[in-house]
């Protein structure tokens, strides 16, 4: 009986940390929300008081720069 409470913990501690390395792996990848803020914050103040007839136009550098922040975190947008 011993060696059968001997051999359970250590089955039950096995199966946790095969699962948690895929849940580091998610956990190390940043949400979106969190990179890239300064290039977001520059694009969005570029946007939203921009006298362009077309702020898209306008802001295109800065729209650029926001794009390239977030693929080099594997971000498409």
């Amino acid at each position: 009986m011993a060696s059968q409470a001997a051999q359970i913990p250590s089955l039950g501690q096995s199966a946790p940390a095969a699962q948690a390395a895929p849940l580091n792996a998610e956990a190390s990848k940043p949400k979106p929300c969190c990179v890239c803020k300064e290039e977001k914050a520059k694009r969005d103040e570029c946007m939203l008081f921009s006298k362009a007839a077309d702020p898209q136009k306008d802001c295109l550098s800065t729209i650029d720069q926001y794009k390239s922040c977030m693929l080099g975190f594997g971000f498409k947008i």
